[in-house]
């Protein structure tokens, strides 16, 4: 039976990178991946494409594109590999578990566990729930300690607390912080000669 995997990481855990890197490595055997981009990620326009931060992009579908696809067009796939998971709804990860439990595809899922306030997105929820591998993605922290906190910052660099849950943007808008900083507020390391609370 093939598997539902989800791997997670705050944000700058080269989520993106890795699943370009699969689907990669799928293709160079001869076997179609299918990568699939959530359409409310118009950072690249209405071009259905994943890049990563590190300039590596490869052609995918829209989440909308995906969901309407039958079961003879997925069956031409080795592998479907979900970026930005968090955007899915409860309803759209079940039918990822049809796909992997009736059509023997293993789904490979991306994304953030929680969101800028440290809840939980609902696809991500779900995620935790039907998956049959969890694996956390890793990165660090201003302090050099595991990042597990996702940061929204204003224009000023400031921390923001208020506001809607998806606003998409990368290290312009968000930082990566160990739970410390995250719940002190510090999105960077103190001033010089000021001591670090």
């Amino acid at each position: 039976m093939a598997k539902i995997y989800f791997r997670y990481g705050a944000m700058n855990s080269s989520k993106t990178a890795n699943a370009l890197m699969v689907a990669y490595n799928y293709e160079e055997r001869g076997q179609k991946a299918l990568l699939v981009k959530p359409d409310t990620d118009d950072r690249e326009g209405r071009e259905a494409v994943i890049r990563s931060r590190i300039g590596i992009r490869m052609p995918a579908v829209f989440l909308s594109d995906f969901n309407q696809m039958g079961v003879e067009v997925l069956k031409d796939y080795a592998c479907v590999i979900i970026d930005e998971a968090q955007f899915l709804s409860e309803a759209e990860v079940d039918r990822l578990v049809i796909i992997a439990d009736d059509l023997n595809i293993p789904v490979i899922c991306y994304g953030l566990r929680a969101d800028f306030r440290g809840q939980l997105f609902e696809g991500s929820r779900r995620l935790l729930t039907v998956a049959d591998t969890i694996e956390e993605m890793k990165t660090v922290c201003w302090c050099g300690k595991k990042a597990t906190c996702n940061a929204r910052l204003s224009e000023s660099g400031e921390m923001i607390a208020d506001g809607p849950q998806v606003l998409l943007g990368g290290n312009e808008r968000y930082t990566s912080l160990c739970r410390k900083h995250f719940n002190l507020r510090q999105p960077y390391p103190p001033k010089e000669g000021k001591a670090d609370e």
